[in-house]
């Protein structure tokens, strides 16, 4: 890969980091604004090789906030449209791409052990969990996104273990459902402990009638939930961080930010 397109990420991070981010298997399921963007990110990292899942078409009410999203890309499928994006980015990075959505029933036709890092983008309640049930069971090292809409103050996503979060509905009852499934801590999320404002709207009622934001879950329509492009973004950026510190896992990538504030002022 070119070492130009890299210079600024290698004086920071080291070559050595580089080219361990080139020789990286990441799989991404979802790719909605946070997914999407998370991919970008660590495409322009330097990660080498993607595995893709998404089963939907970009609709016209993705545009405000989903980084694939413009009027040339409407109706395309996303996982086409988001591998051409990562080819134009680096030339040289792998992509594969399934069109489908994540069950159990497929789950072991999607991911094996060979993947240094599943990244959960999903925004529906039970595949969210079945695959976060499949990768811990597996021993498979996987990391998550909790829920980004409905949120409004950006210096509250932070990240931490899935059962250490708190305020996050979503996460609330991810866990509880994981719990049933005998899964314990090592999963780590990005999350927001904002206290959201939710007024429910039956989707049958909606006035947009928008396939793209009516898709069936599991044969059930789910509502439109409100989201800003900022919001999305701050977690999708926070969840591909947390990806290049668990696919490198080393101190120089860390940095200073690595020790403890007060002890690096006292010394």
């Amino acid at each position: 890969m070119s070492s130009d397109q890299f210079l600024r990420t290698s004086r920071l991070i080291g070559e050595s980091n580089v080219e361990a981010l080139h020789k990286k298997r990441v799989l991404i399921v979802g790719l909605g604004a946070v997914g999407s963007m998370c991919l970008e990110s660590l495409a322009r990292s330097g990660v080498g090789f993607f595995k893709i899942v998404d089963f939907d078409v970009i609709g016209v009410t993705n545009i405000n906030r989903q980084i694939i999203a413009t009027w040339d890309t409407l109706e395309k499928d996303k996982v086409e449209v988001a591998k051409q994006r990562i080819l134009s980015i680096n030339p040289k990075c792998k992509v594969e791409t399934v069109k489908d959505f994540f069950s159990e029933e497929n789950a072991d036709s999607l991911i094996d052990d060979s993947f240094d890092l599943v990244i959960d983008a999903i925004d529906s309640l039970n595949p969210k969990c079945a695959l976060l049930a499949y990768c811990y069971n597996h021993n498979i090292k996987i990391i998550s996104s909790m829920g980004a809409a409905l949120k409004r103050e950006p210096t509250l996503v932070q990240s931490a273990d899935l059962f250490d979060t708190f305020g996050c509905a979503l996460a609330k009852l991810v866990r509880k459902r994981l719990r049933n499934r005998g899964v314990g801590r090592g999963i780590k999320v990005v999350f927001s402990s904002e206290q959201t404002r939710f007024e429910h709207k039956d989707p049958q009622n909606e006035e947009n009638k928008d396939a793209n934001e009516q898709i069936l879950d599991k044969g059930r329509t789910r509502g439109v939930l409100g989201s800003l492009v900022t919001l999305t973004g701050i977690f999708a950026l926070n969840l591909a961080h947390l990806a290049l510190k668990e696919l490198l896992d080393n101190d120089e990538f860390e940095g200073i930010a690595a020790v403890n504030p007060k002890e690096r002022y006292l010394k």
